[in-house]
């Protein structure tokens, strides 16, 4: 008896290979398909994907267009500040919090720089360091109503946001200021240059990405949300946890605040609208990318796409001369529909359909 196994007959026309050759590169692309809907973000990548598409051909049947350098720029300008106070968002609802005054703590850290710098004689740089700074000080704050003294995170936050809005107000008497002339080099770096705040927004999504799913911190974040005091039997630090995460979040805002007063060059009392709008945003993209309410579960990279997806709808109805009536009703529809398409995808998971 031969050792030698011999090949199958090969049908006539059939490639080389038979039919693992035949059908390797569909199935390739059928494995592909079917890791990336396994993915939690697979369908907000989907979805930004199709805003994307829509806009432009509607816009190019008009007299604007979608794809120009311009409005590529604008758009990441849209995303960035959402995609940065959304990456702390995530921190604090995974583990079963949030911030409600991050957009007040967005809007106060450039007259902080202000101050400082024009009247206190701080140097530049340690004016901008001291006013992200101060945002992780409003982060403890919350911390400390929140975890020591047992408050709702909900209405510890919201106290604070007005108390902060009543701070903006008074100190700087309701007018603007401009940006200190010492910090001016640097804030091209900052905010000013055109990519700069989506160079930093990606950098950043990195990083507290790696914090999240690579680091003790993160692990423990995510032990946290899902059962407190399982976490605490099990060693973990539950106050260090949530303290930990107010301040980065408070800090994220903060920094946007710097760059959006880089940005427009000027010092706003609210800039950039209302300061419940980072906030409010930051959120949504947050829950739109998965991102649990409820805790337990959260992606830095879902709440990046998510913050896409509301740049894109903001910047694509702008674009395409949708009036600015209407347009929060296109756009809460438009949320709706979006994590409308993300929990059924999730249900098809669980359900095993996918496989």
């Amino acid at each position: 008896m031969s050792d030698t196994i011999q090949d199958a007959p090969r049908v006539a026309g059939e490639p080389p290979g038979g039919p693992v050759a035949r059908n390797g590169i569909t199935g390739r692309l059928r494995g592909a398909g079917i890791f990336l809907m396994k993915q939690r973000e697979a369908t907000v990548f989907v979805v930004v994907v199709l805003l994307i598409l829509y806009f432009g051909v509607i816009s190019s049947a008009g007299r604007s267009t979608f794809f120009t350098k311009i409005d590529l720029i604008n758009l990441t300008q849209y995303a960035a500040p959402i995609i940065i106070i959304a990456l702390g968002e995530v921190l604090l609802l995974i583990c079963g919090e949030i911030d409600l005054s991050v957009g007040f703590t967005y809007a106060f850290a450039p007259f902080m720089m202000h101050f400082m710098i024009d009247y206190w004689h701080v140097p530049g740089i340690l004016g901008i360091i001291l006013a992200v700074v101060f945002g992780g000080v409003i982060g403890w704050i919350n911390a400390f109503f929140t975890v020591t003294l047992g408050l709702p995170s909900f209405v510890t936050t919201l106290g604070t946001g007005f108390v902060l809005a009543g701070l903006i107000l008074t100190t700087s008497h309701g007018t603007q200021a401009s940006i200190p002339p010492a910090v001016t080099g640097i804030g091209h770096w900052i905010g000013t240059y055109a990519w700069s705040e989506i160079v930093w927004a990606v950098i950043l999504t990195a990083l507290f990405h790696m914090l999240l799913r690579r680091t003790r911190w993160g692990l423990h974040t995510i032990a946290v949300g899902g059962n407190a005091l399982g976490a605490a039997e099990a060693g973990i630090n539950v106050a260090r946890i949530k303290y930990g995460n107010f301040m980065l979040t408070g800090m994220l805002g903060a920094f946007v605040g710097v760059q959006i007063a880089f940005q427009t060059g000027i010092i706003d009392t609210f800039s950039g609208g209302s300061a419940y709008q980072p906030m409010f945003y930051a959120v949504a993209a947050a829950v739109i990318g998965g991102t649990a309410m409820l805790g337990g579960s959260g992606t830095m990279i879902g709440a990046f796409l998510g913050a896409a997806v509301l740049a894109v709808l903001v910047d694509g109805f702008n674009v395409i001369g949708i009036s600015a009536y209407p347009e929060q009703i296109y756009f809460g529809a438009a949320i709706l529909i979006a994590m409308i398409a993300n929990v059924q995808l999730a249900r098809v998971r669980a359900a095993g359909r996918i496989r």
